[in-house]
């Protein structure tokens, strides 16, 4: 997100960056400690509890990285060499004797004495089958030398760094079988609001079908969170109070709808009754009422109800908020500049995050921006973040978030 960092004029909403910098500041102060051992076909997609640490060199030694012949360069006078042995990957060579040249093949240990590896492309075997070597050679070349990767003690991967199928094969390439790792963050979801029925159900005058609900419990189950579906709320104060209070034992309370300043936001008359209110009316575009507070002692964060402010608010802030929880170190996604492939000729006073994707080079959105078009982000590949207080002509610079860095 707007890697200059400058909040915009937007006058009582609190800045993007102002709002992520308090949601990152609360999950540093409550970070999750706890922790399971898991064995590496488990870990996809947790946090590293601890630093891990080369207990081996990598490689342990020397070893081809060609399929060829080894020898010592001392030896090579032009004139053809006997092979006095043959080495493949897995097996423990004899020394190399002198004047000789040994048979060897990629990943195989290179025999002590040996200094150097010419690759067979450039090796005539003789009738005698010694060996005619064509091209110079150097000493080391075709030669991966011990510890090359990693040596003993050496750090290889923080705490706090999310695993995934890369960090896995290095663990096991250094005998890993099993990981600490922190455990999933608690999340209870819940939805509000007398206009939403589940899937399934047929339709009621004034009623909608409620898509936060599946939107972010699979969201959450991406990011390796487990996820408690605490189902609607209506809109009355004591159910909300009530409903809230049940849930206990939870890292975090997630719900949408509700937080705005109307006559059915019960959620934040229950957090300024039995809580704290932190944040509220954010300068973003599409999902300023984003809350975040407390219900005797529980984190809740409140999202929008319009399905695209619940998609963008929780990408943004809520995503960030929950990796940090976990002790990850680098929260916010990858952020790339592109030409704008729109006009863009009416200033706001939000930050705006356009449905949009890259169509050769350029980012162009979607038609329809309204909050309420989830459509909008099934046809898009990332987000358009066009600056406050800023137009836009086809061919300037804008920054692109794609959708690929937030959804897992």
């Amino acid at each position: 997100m707007n890697p200059a960092g400058k909040p915009g004029k937007s006058g009582s909403l609190m800045p993007v960056e102002v709002a992520l910098a308090r949601l990152l500041e609360m999950a540093d102060a409550s970070r999750i400690v706890d922790r399971e051992r898991l064995s590496l076909a488990q870990v996809q997609g947790r946090v590293l509890a601890d630093d891990l640490v080369s207990t081996l060199d990598l490689p342990p030694w020397p070893n081809s990285a060609m399929d060829g012949y080894a020898l010592r360069l001392a030896d090579w006078t032009g004139e053809p060499l006997v092979v006095s042995q043959k080495i493949f990957a897995g097996q423990a060579p004899d020394p190399l004797q002198p004047g000789t040249c040994a048979r060897i093949f990629t990943g195989a240990p290179v025999p002590a004495g040996a200094d150097c590896v010419e690759m067979q492309e450039n090796a005539e075997v003789q009738a005698d089958e010694r060996v005619r070597f064509t091209e110079t050679m150097t000493a080391g070349q075709n030669i991966r030398p011990q510890g090359q990767e990693t040596t003993v003690g050496e750090l290889i991967l923080p705490a706090g760094t999310r695993l995934g199928p890369i960090e896995q094969g290095l663990a096991a390439s250094l005998g890993r079988a099993e990981l600490d790792v922190i455990r999933k963050v608690r999340v209870a979801v819940l939805s509000t609001g007398d206009e939403l029925i589940e899937p399934g159900q047929p339709l009621g005058p004034g009623q909608i079908y409620n898509s936060n609900r599946v939107l972010l419990c699979s969201w959450l189950q991406r990011l390796g969170c487990e996820v408690i579906d605490a189902g609607i709320l209506p809109d009355d104060l004591i159910t909300t109070r009530a409903r809230l209070g049940e849930l206990k034992d939870v890292d975090l309370i997630l719900s949408t709808g509700g937080v705005s300043v109307g006559e059915a936001d019960f959620l934040g008359i229950a957090l300024r009754e039995e809580g704290e209110l932190t944040l509220w009316k954010l300068a973003i575009k599409p999902g300023k009422p984003l809350t975040f507070g407390h219900f005797r002692g529980v984190p809740v964060i409140g999202l929008p109800g319009n399905p695209a402010s619940t998609l963008v608010t929780f990408a943004l802030l809520t995503r960030p908020y929950l990796l940090r929880r976990q002790g990850v170190k680098d929260v916010e996604p990858l952020t790339v500049q592109v030409q704008a492939g729109f006009d863009w000729p009416k200033a706001g006073n939000r930050r705006e995050y356009l449905r949009g994707r890259l169509e050769h080079g350029r980012a162009i959105i979607y038609k329809n921006q309204s909050s309420g078009v989830l459509r909008s982000a099934a046809w898009a590949d990332g987000l358009v973040e066009v600056l406050e207080d800023r137009t836009l002509v086809a061919g300037d610079s804008v920054y692109f978030i794609p959708l690929s860095e937030v959804l897992g």
